[in-house]
């Protein structure tokens, strides 16, 4: 492969040699305690990962920290997944111990894997992003707190649970597919800042950029603006993306809703959408009580009763949603009621087209 400074550097040259070796050879794998993974080749050559949780936003410090235990245990070798847990890589079954006492001495918990909970994928929220309906590091902490348990191992769950935040409705967090999401919304129509709306916006790209075209030039020539249809208005914030001059922030309006039961996984069913349960949360920090209690609520009624290995989705599909909004005692209302009606057409979410 050229050496170039365009694009990521080649996966192969940072394998760990016996991951090389085997290549394409793996037979089987097994979770052999909470974090911890056992991979066994056709030639029977062993390798073993241990995953911790980490926040998403880290210091280099603790970066330089992780490098370390990864030098000493793992000859350099260091992951992150998708999901930003931390895995070292070994294939020394007696270095497994020591990997995760030195984890645990910088306090991050090890597990993650099996029927459990793993890290919350997240987006920027307040910390980063312009157009945040909430925090995301913020409400990510406060919910993984309560589900401490079942990322540990302590409490497990009928299968595999993912979680994930978007602080807005642009979903740069992929929370259209996941078991349980939380998705930051805003409630109210974007200020429209006519001042310096020429200085900072473009109008035809400003028109262009409503789905629903809300956004139409100002009535009165004089007037180098545009307005905004109350009417047609979904508060998705896309105008605001592309003009600071409509901003759609409110300290009272914004809020969180919760949607449950997607996935992308093709194992035994079709990847499935989420769908929304509860409409909207206000926004509570430090800690968003609200959100964590109505989280921990539908885990603990999935845990007790789905079957074993069926995710959320496919429980809920099961026993129906009327069971679901029963079980879970969350009112269901008006936004529940999904009208949009080319969702038929457009809305496939499977890999597996048969026409």
């Amino acid at each position: 492969m050229a050496v170039t400074d365009i694009g990521p550097p080649d996966y192969k040259e940072m394998m760990p040699e016996v991951i090389a070796k085997n290549y394409g050879k793996w037979k089987y794998h097994e979770n052999v305690k909470p974090g911890v993974f056992k991979h066994v080749s056709e030639t029977g050559d062993e390798v073993f990962t241990v995953r911790c949780g980490s926040p998403k936003l880290v210091s280099i410090d603790l970066i330089r920290d992780l490098c370390d235990i990864a030098d000493k245990y793992c000859d350099g070798h260091l992951r992150f997944t998708s999901r930003y847990n931390p895995e070292f890589i070994t294939p020394n079954k007696g270095n497994i111990e020591p990997i995760i006492a030195d984890i645990e001495k910088l306090g991050l918990p090890v597990g993650g894997t099996g029927r459990g909970i793993s890290n919350m994928i997240h987006t920027q929220g307040w910390i980063h992003c312009h157009g945040a309906a909430t925090d995301a590091s913020g409400v990510v902490k406060a919910i993984l707190d309560e589900m401490y348990d079942y990322f540990v191992g302590k409490k497990t769950l009928p299968h595999k649970l993912r979680i994930s935040l978007a602080c807005c409705l642009n979903m740069c967090g992929a929370i259209h597919a996941t078991d349980l999401a939380v998705v930051g919304v805003h409630t109210r129509v974007p200020t429209i800042d006519h001042e310096h709306m020429t200085a900072l916006c473009e109008l035809p790209t400003t028109q262009a950029s409503c789905p629903t075209g809300a956004i139409r030039k100002h009535p009165d020539p004089n007037i180098k603006s545009v307005v905004v249809n109350d009417e047609k208005c979904m508060y998705c914030g896309n105008c605001f993306t592309v003009c600071p001059a409509m901003p759609i922030a409110h300290p009272e309006g914004d809020g969180i809703a919760i949607y449950a039961g997607g996935k992308v996984s093709n194992a035994r069913k079709a990847p499935m959408f989420s769908r929304l349960v509860i409409p909207y949360i206000p926004n509570n920090p430090p800690r968003w009580p609200e959100v964590t209690s109505a989280l921990k609520n539908i885990v603990e009624v999935y845990a007790s009763n789905a079957r074993p290995f069926e995710r959320v989705g496919e429980w809920i599909e099961r026993v129906g949603w009327e069971r679901f909004f029963k079980l879970t005692g969350i009112p269901f209302v008006e936004q529940n009621i999904d009208d949009f009606e080319l969702a038929r057409d457009t809305l496939r979410t499977t890999t597996q087209f048969k026409w």
